[in-house]
């Protein structure tokens, strides 16, 4: 099937599916749980031979990391939808509602956004996630994953569309785009496609930025960081900055630069590099660093780079005013935090850092839509409109002004002897 062909389908779908009941949805949700589960084998068998193929053309550890689908990644992801069923439906919720006249009233309801096309690299329980995530937000999805997990993406997504359609969805609600080419077609169709979210590298994201006109919600890279205050306790602050580092190397949320306030560096440095080293953590450092710790020069490069990996730079810095330039100046955006018993300064941190989400006193690895409670997430996103952090379902809503009148006419509020309106806020729900 063209492309066109299946984007229009899956805009004709986005209609139905925005205006399904609640309980349908979930319906369709725990039928994919289930199908999930009956169709393991499968799954897994063809996740060994993408793995194999991975190994065969050298795929990078962290990629490879990624892509394994085996057990344990299944009975997290169906955790995440059981999750998911749990969360109250996100559409039809009134965000605002007015009284203009008597007899005259306003409602900012919340809706879809339509079809949302994702393209994501290495990973197939993200197919999973977002494919759950859009239908519980009543949106039409379009997904291309990585040609290194083609097979377990093929596999995946005729399993989850075939039981959402089983379960009442309308045909076309999810399609699969296998190649390039394919996600070269998509970013021209802006008559069908409503929002794009990338999930991928820095270049990738911004290549999709530059060859489309439709809206693009995500984030380039993950460069999070902890900083570890003068007035952090020592002990839980080395038990953070190695947990955002090493408690899983390959996502965005793990921290890539440690930045130590001066007056506590003497101290704390050498045990945090005992604690980093390990867990088998390469540690670059600032000259200062190294003045106090055996550890490798860190060049300008490194405060920029997201490793991804078991590598981390380290910094010392005269104060939070210059940590905070230093990650206002070399962080994505992404998550950031700080350590430190003092909260005053802790907000201080949070109102001066430009960061989708700010920490005070714990891992960097909280920044998910799946610990935030929102059902796992579609993406992360470091925008400042319409969607920051990790976008779950609230960030794949809309809304839509609904007005309720009764004859009322717009000349009856012109002129000399104009109706006034009364511009009342009213407690109460779109009926």
């Amino acid at each position: 099937m063209e492309i066109q062909t299946r984007a229009e389908h899956c805009k004709k779908a986005a209609i139905s599916m925005s205006a399904l009941a609640g309980d349908i949805k979930n319906s369709a949700l725990e039928k994919i749980a289930s199908a999930l589960n009956s169709s393991r084998d499968l799954i897994f068998e063809a996740n060994k031979k993408d793995i194999a193929q991975a190994q065969i053309e050298n795929l990078d550890a962290p990629l490879l990391k990624r892509l394994k689908f085996d057990a344990s990644k299944l009975k997290e992801t169906c955790e995440g939808i059981q999750s998911l069923i749990k969360l109250q439906d996100p559409v039809g919720k009134t965000l605002s509602a007015l009284q203009l006249d008597d007899g005259l009233e306003l409602y900012k309801v919340s809706r879809p956004i339509g079809v949302i096309g994702v393209i994501f690299e290495s990973r197939p329980d993200a197919l999973v996630q977002i494919a759950c995530l859009c239908l519980k937000s009543g949106n039409s999805v379009l997904l291309k994953g990585g040609s290194e997990a083609a097979r377990t993406n093929q596999i995946l997504s005729s399993i989850i569309s075939d039981a959402g359609v089983e379960a009442g969805l309308p045909e076309g609600w999810m399609g699969l785009l296998e190649t390039r080419n394919d996600v070269g077609q998509m970013l021209k169709l802006d008559a069908y496609v409503d929002l794009i979210i990338p999930r991928g590298s820095n270049a990738f994201v911004r290549y999709i930025m530059d060859n489309t006109i439709i809206p693009v919600l995500g984030h380039a890279d993950g460069i999070c960081h902890v900083y570890i205050d003068r007035l952090a306790d020592m002990k839980m602050a080395v038990d953070i900055a190695v947990d955002s580092k090493c408690q899983y190397v390959a996502v965005c949320n793990a921290a890539e630069t440690i930045l130590v306030h001066e007056g506590c560096a003497a101290s704390v440095l050498p045990v945090l590099k005992t604690a980093l080293e390990d867990k088998g953590v390469k540690i670059y450092g600032c000259k200062k660093t190294c003045d106090l710790i055996d550890v490798e020069k860190a060049n300008e490069e490194d405060w920029a780079t997201e490793y991804l990996d078991l590598i981390v730079s380290v910094k010392i810095v005269p104060s939070m005013d210059q940590a905070l330039v230093h990650i206002n100046t070399y962080g994505s955006g992404h998550t950031d935090v700080i350590v430190t018993n003092d909260k005053k300064r802790a907000l201080y941190f949070m109102d001066h850092a430009d960061t989708a989400d700010a920490f005070w006193n714990c891992s960097s690895r909280f920044s998910d839509g799946f610990r935030f409670g929102l059902g796992a997430e579609v993406g992360i996103s470091t925008n400042k409109i319409h969607a920051r952090g990790p976008v779950g379902l609230e960030g794949l809503m809309i809304y839509q002004w609904r007005m309720f009148g009764n004859g009322h006419l717009v000349k009856d509020y012109a002129g000399e002897n104009a109706r006034s309106f009364t511009h009342l806020p009213l407690d109460k729900e779109f009926q």
